[in-house]
């Protein structure tokens, strides 16, 4: 099998700002210095930063053992999550953070509420012992099922404070959905709300719990928010309203002392086929993780506002609203509705209001930006922002292009970084104040990190080819496991090479080493025994000024063996014709070669994403190869656009 060719070549080079490098928590020395060490020892670099940046009542008497595919970090350690985000920064010497906000809130019909750290931490201490009062001990699985509300928030850490491990199920899946991940992870209790606002009106989440519990029959109790104040259905002898339990509640709950190793939570990932998987993640690692990389990404300061816009039901928002974030005494901005509602100027207009200093958000979120036109951002005030941050999917150069300009004035640094729910925290990313960033590139592994790019055979491929990249050591973030199912966390992720991890991704490395994530392998396309990456055809597509956002699928050819089949959105205004679908087809064809030329062109409003904004082109390579719709559909966020790229005319 040949490599994955790269097509793509980009050649701009943006410099750290000197005003941002000399206040930047890792300077290019301190980088330079943690870059030697992580690639000589990466386990004593982890053992530094845990020493660093987490808070621990017992130290390790071991920092790793290895035993592949199963690793165990800081092996006889004690801590807890609770006590890192919250207990911590009220102490003596931080006591001055027990008014600042850690969570600010915003509701999507524009209800607010400030929690400071005191607040949150009283908050999280009743609702702990609320859980205990329920029968919850040690072990325990409890699933959440609710809206971006500040209770999510709450009820997570007190998960964490009592070493009941969470499930966050997105409040947007199915009663199927739900039920399934509620047997899987075997849940005591399920907290949920009566329901959440989504593009201006009331979404029920009570009745899919209702109808997801007739199949569950290890739940015990429900309690319940009351956020949409609709009529919902209360099971008497199970249901509980969360302010009646809430209001007899004691302040007063000493964190558990976890071992290091102590489940945390399971996060379900959807698979193609078959039940999804239950990825788990363990208490010292993971905070270690997700703590230093939140300071050292982000160069998280006492004074930011920091605004990851992703649900907390996926890993994003886990470790990058809530506990990267808390534990570094940050305050975290959390918004429960759409980017769209009630005009297409929502996140500028809270960006300004709030004066968020760091945002963080996923490409196709920032192609529809493009698509509502400038003049909505331009309309705001965002001269708060100091580092603006992508996550989820590659960013094509020309998206990066605008978000430098039209969001960051041309003066904020932008960490374009790759990761996945299995790797708990960032894995590749510019570090803002020390590496030279490149519109397109994830850069460089976080410092103890080692990836590569390999071919089948497991040899290094030489750029500018691309192979697929797998991650050499263990990682302190890194899954411990699927639920319940070690073969298949084996056969999943370290089955392709012997005791290496296999993301599942292509990539290619540059002559300076910087890693282009090319999408997932199931992507790539055979045309003519060239193997080419999917991001690269749309990023061609994506910098012609009339598109605003493009997805690329292959169908079988008898010819070339797969034919390319671009998906695309014009601008708004842009008539979508033959004549248009020609222009688009020379355009590919001169930005990087014939081979790549679409075959067929489908212009449509909107493309299939998940609730996370990923492109499901799973779904696209069904449609354009006439198939019906199979697999997991759970994760699509508007089943409507399915039909209509049904009918999606060609140009």
């Amino acid at each position: 099998m040949p490599d994955i060719e790269s097509l793509l070549k980009e050649t701009r080079v943006f410099k750290p700002h000197k005003e941002f490098t000399k206040q930047a928590n890792w300077n290019k020395k301190q980088v330079a210095e943690y870059r030697k060490l992580g690639a000589k020892d990466p386990a004593r670099f982890w053992a530094k930063m845990a020493k660093q940046n987490v808070s621990w009542f017992t130290p390790w008497k071991t920092t790793l053992q290895w035993k592949p595919p199963f690793a165990k970090w800081f092996v006889g350690g004690k801590l807890n999550v609770s006590y890192n985000c919250l207990d911590r920064h009220l102490e003596a010497e931080n006591a001055w953070r027990r008014n600042k906000a850690a969570i600010i809130w915003e509701g999507e019909p524009g209800d607010t509420r400030v929690l400071t750290y005191g607040e949150l931490h009283r908050e999280v201490c009743k609702f702990a012992n609320v859980l205990k009062d329920q029968g919850v001990k040690k072990g325990d699985r409890i699933a959440l099922y609710m809206p971006m509300i500040p209770e999510l928030a709450i009820a997570m850490l007190a998960c964490t404070r009592i070493g009941a491990p969470h499930n966050v199920v997105f409040g947007g899946f199915s009663a199927q959905a739900l039920r399934d991940r509620i047997n899987d992870a075997g849940a005591k209790l399920v907290v949920t709300a009566d329901g959440g606002y989504r593009r201006g009106s009331p979404h029920a989440l009570k009745p899919a719990v209702d109808e997801a519990l007739k199949g569950c029959d290890g739940v015990e109790t429900v309690v319940m928010v009351k956020r949409t104040g609709e009529p919902t259905n209360f099971v008497e002898g199970r249901d509980l309203w969360w302010h009646e339990v809430m209001a007899g509640a004691s302040a007063k709950c000493p964190p558990a002392k976890l071992d290091a190793e102590h489940p945390l939570f399971i996060l379900y990932t959807s698979g193609t086929t078959g039940k999804p998987k239950g990825i788990l993640h363990t208490t010292g690692g993971y905070l270690t993780h997700v703590t230093t990389t939140a300071k050292a990404i982000f160069d998280l300061k006492d004074s930011d506002t920091f605004w990851c816009t992703a649900d907390i039901g996926w890993i994003t928002g886990h470790s990058y609203v809530i506990y990267g974030i808390l534990a570094n005494g940050a305050t975290s901005l959390m918004y429960e509705g759409t980017p769209t509602h009630p005009g297409p100027d929502r996140f500028w207009d809270i960006i300004e209001r709030w004066g968020v200093t760091i945002f963080y958000t996923a490409p196709t979120a920032i192609r529809t930006f493009i698509r509502l036109g400038d003049e909505h951002p331009k309309s705001h005030d965002l001269s708060s922002l100091r580092l603006l941050g992508t996550v989820g999917e590659p960013i094509n150069p020309e998206a990066w292009m605008w978000y430098h300009r039209v969001i960051g004035g041309r003066r904020c640094p932008i960490v374009d970084t790759w990761w996945q729910t299995e790797t708990g925290g960032i894995m590749i990313t510019p570090l803002p104040g020390a590496v030279d960033t490149k519109p397109g590139s994830a850069t460089l592994p976080f410092p103890g990190i080692q990836a590569e790019v390999w071919d089948e055979e497991g040899q290094t491929v030489t750029p500018p080819n691309g192979g697929f990249l797998v991650l050499k050591q263990p990682w302190p973030g890194m899954l411990r496991g699927i639920w319940g199912d070690p073969k298949r966390y084996q056969e999943t992720y370290w089955s392709q090479y012997k005791n290496t991890y296999f993301a599942g991704d292509g990539a290619h490395r540059d002559p300076q080493g910087y890693f282009w994530i090319m999408g997932r392998i199931d992507d790539v396309m055979n045309i003519s025994s060239h193997r080419i990456g999917t991001m690269e055809v749309e990023s061609a597509l994506v910098s012609h000024p009339k598109v605003a956002e493009s997805a690329v699928v292959g169908r079988p050819d008898e010819i070339t063996g797969t034919a390319i089949v671009a998906f695309v959105t014009p601008l708004g205004g842009i008539q979508a014709d033959k004549e248009l679908g020609e222009e688009l087809r020379n355009h590919v064809t001169k930005q990087i070669g014939a081979i790549a030329k679409p075959a067929e062109i489908r212009f449509t409003d909107a493309l299939p994403k998940t609730r996370s904004g990923k492109i499901m082109r799973r779904l696209l390579r069904d449609i354009a190869s006439g198939k019906e719709t199979v697999g997991d559909t759970s994760t699509l966020e508007d089943y409507s656009v399915l039909a209509k790229l049904k009918e999606s005319e060609e140009g």
